[in-house]
């Protein structure tokens, strides 16, 4: 007959036994559960690459073709050609003075001065009398070469029409190194505030703070009396002037560089 101390450790040990084989049973399904999760993932896994190297960029290839089925590709605008030549050879020489150039003009004789462009000559004709500070600094800039080279920078063809050059730097703040006073700010051809067609005037940037810097008006323009006009453009000039002006600007907005390429090849003053 079994004592009551075996019965307990026989029933210990079946329990044991039992916990055991729940154990195994669980591991079993566990491990069962886990491979067949990894085997999902696996496919998964190879889908998702399947649709990467198909699916997805025949989306992207969709996506290029719809777009260019609703919006056609735009034809490149095409920009009117160039009306003036390539500039001469030759570079811009860097030049500087401290003062004014010393009067030596004779203001009772005439001067003219051409200018060269890539767009054809413009010659003007200059008031040494009316203005002899301005007159006699063209005289000595060109003498040296100053102009040479140099690209007018800026077209105005709204609100006001001119050809701005005479910056060697070509971005509207370079200058001789001097500054001029104003002169013939009471010409006679500036009625009502307006600088009329062929007006040659200097670019300032406030009352006598003249240098280099000059425009050249191809058609009537309503400015203050605050430019010195020093001379007047020829006929054939203001054709040139209209030639570039009718090739506009690179803003579209009527005030920037000039489409055309406008560059002064020499600029001579002559003593006539």
């Amino acid at each position: 007959m079994v004592s009551q101390e075996q019965r307990r450790r026989q029933l210990a040990r079946e329990k044991f036994l039992r916990q055991q084989q729940r154990r195994t049973s669980a591991r079993r399904k566990t491990n069962m559960r886990n491979s067949v999760i990894a085997s999902v993932l696996g496919v998964v896994v190879i889908g998702s690459i399947a649709l990467y190297t198909t699916g997805v960029l025949k989306n992207d290839d969709k996506k290029t073709n719809a777009s260019a089925d609703v919006t056609p590709s735009a034809k490149p605008t095409s920009k009117a050609p160039d009306p003036c030549e390539k500039p001469a050879a030759g570079s811009i020489k860097k030049q500087s003075w401290k003062k004014e150039p010393a009067m030596s003009i004779d203001t009772s004789a005439q001067y003219t001065m051409k200018l060269a462009t890539t767009c054809g000559d413009i010659d003007l004709a200059l008031k040494p009398s009316a203005a002899p500070h301005t007159v006699n600094s063209f005289d000595f800039l060109a003498g040296k070469g100053y102009f040479d080279h140099t690209k007018c920078h800026r077209l105005t063809t709204n609100g006001i029409y001119v050809l701005q050059c005479g910056d060697p730097t070509g971005l509207g703040s370079g200058g001789p190194g001097y500054q001029l006073k104003d002169e013939n700010l009471k010409d006679k051809s500036l009625k009502g505030n307006v600088y009329p067609t062929g007006t040659v005037a200097m670019a300032n940037a406030g009352p006598n703070t003249n240098g280099s810097q000059f425009f050249l008006v191809y058609k009537d323009s309503q400015l203050p009396p605050n430019y010195t006009p020093f001379g007047t453009i020829d006929k054939a000039g203001l054709k040139v002037l209209d030639k570039i002006a009718a090739a506009g600007e690179n803003t579209g907005a009527g005030d920037g560089a000039p489409n055309a390429t406008v560059v002064i090849n020499k600029a001579t003053v002559t003593k006539s």
